[in-house]
């Protein structure tokens, strides 16, 4: 495994974003836990929802007193893609689990679980499928620390197959965090359940408030013209976020509006190895249209750039048809700017549909929406003040902060539930 090295927060700087019960709270709450020792671990550093979020997070519990470190599994190319299976199980995909599969995830458990031979921390928080069963390859570390599993993903409707194979490990643990109670089965029986949102950090360099005029000239070169209509979506090349269905909305809104573009911004990240057939596809549907822009981090792009889209938009979308959150959702909304998403998962829980956004179901759907907001800017204009106060009560890394300490301080005076799982 390896260990991610952070770049240093101060807490003290969020407070002007916190309410007084809140920040009271959190003051409380890590004095109760000061030295307590966290393990955090997933599958990669780079690229998609989870790593950010960590990224955000683990600076400011550790500012407020806690020891926490930042682990990476390591894994061959062949685990990734059945993890990524997992993910897409999770999410609903059809398909049988076969030996294959469960032998190179479990192989290349035990390999990470040697690792951790003589790790000593309180807590040890593993996130999705990867790591989940690090917890039966761990016996003394098992007793020792208290063991936390996070799932980011929608698993409202999972494979049967792929979730008994998991659950397995998952009834383990002493909790276990969803975002939603939607995406928890009604059979399953897990020790501590919490439901945490994700969050943004606004002051990271994809959030904080950057000028219009600055937004403008960093799109410029990525061949984007100013004084356009302008549609963004920004999230992985995955068919669940549907590129090939916002690609087909945008070429509805462009018979009436003829000059409107399409950005579409992705990373490639090292735990998705089918990110590259997407991203191809996705390029193929766009064919000649050069006002369908498409761009990764191998184009230059940085969470700076995806600032710059997100604020120069004059809608975002995320249309996705599975959405364990979408982040996005919330960057844009912080950023004032009008979003579209699909009408699913945790994007309902960031937007009230015709109060500070739409929820659409159709690609029909969402070109009707597009329209309605381009021929309304005081529309577009409301949404976006509502819009951006929902995420500062709601969805700001200080509220993830809260709800970590929450459950910290919990699982430290209850029993482990592990302790008699076999």
């Amino acid at each position: 495994m390896d260990l991610v090295c952070l770049e240093q927060k101060e807490f003290a700087d969020y407070i002007p974003y916190i309410d007084q019960g809140v920040l009271e709270e959190i003051n409380y709450l890590a004095g109760e836990l000061k030295g307590k020792r966290v393990a955090m671990i997933n599958a990669t550093s780079f690229g998609g929802g989870v790593a950010e979020k960590l990224y955000a997070l683990i600076p400011l519990l550790k500012d407020l007193g806690l020891q926490v470190d930042w682990w990476v599994l390591e894994g061959s190319c062949e685990y990734f893609q059945v993890t990524k299976l997992f993910h897409n199980a999770l999410q609903g995909q059809e398909g049988s689990l076969s030996d294959t599969e469960i032998e190179i995830y479990r192989r290349n458990s035990a390999l990470n679980a040697a690792h951790m031979k003589n790790w000593d921390y309180d807590f040890i928080v593993c996130h999705d499928p990867q790591p989940a069963a690090l917890i039966d390859l761990c016996n003394g570390l098992r007793q020792r620390a208290r063991w936390i599993w996070r799932c980011h993903i929608d698993t409202s409707s999972p494979n049967p197959e792929y979730w008994d194979f998991l659950y397995h490990y998952i009834r383990q643990y002493d909790a276990a965090i969803f975002t939603m109670r939607d995406y928890v089965s009604a059979e399953a029986a897990l020790p501590q359940l919490t439901l945490i949102t994700p969050s943004i950090d606004p002051l990271s360099s994809k959030n904080r408030m950057i000028e219009p005029e600055e937004a403008a000239a960093m799109i410029r070169r990525f061949g984007v013209e100013q004084d356009r209509p302008l549609i963004v979506q920004v999230s992985r090349f995955d068919p669940w976020k549907d590129p090939l269905g916002v690609i087909e909305a945008y070429k509805m809104v462009k018979k009436e509006f003829p000059s409107v573009q399409l950005v579409l911004v992705g990373s490639m990240a090292t735990d998705d190895p089918e990110g590259w057939d997407h991203l191809y596809h996705t390029l193929r549907r766009a064919g000649e249209d050069y006002d369908i822009k498409v761009v990764t981090n191998f184009n230059g792009i940085t969470n700076t750039e995806v600032n710059a889209f997100q604020t120069a938009a004059d809608i975002v979308l995320q249309k996705s048809l599975r959405e364990g959150f979408g982040l996005t959702v919330a960057e844009a909304l912080w950023k004032g700017t009008p979003v579209i998403g699909g009408n699913v998962g945790g994007i309902r829980l960031q937007i009230e549909d015709g109060v500070n956004g739409y929820l659409v179901d159709t690609v029909e759907q969402c070109a009707d929406r597009i329209l309605t907001l381009l021929r309304n800017p005081a529309l577009a204009h409301d949404f976006a003040d509502l819009g951006r106060e929902k995420v500062r009560r709601e969805f700001l890394v200080t509220h993830n902060v809260l709800a970590y300490l929450r459950l910290l301080q919990k699982l430290q005076f209850r029993p482990q539930a592990h302790s008699s799982a076999h």
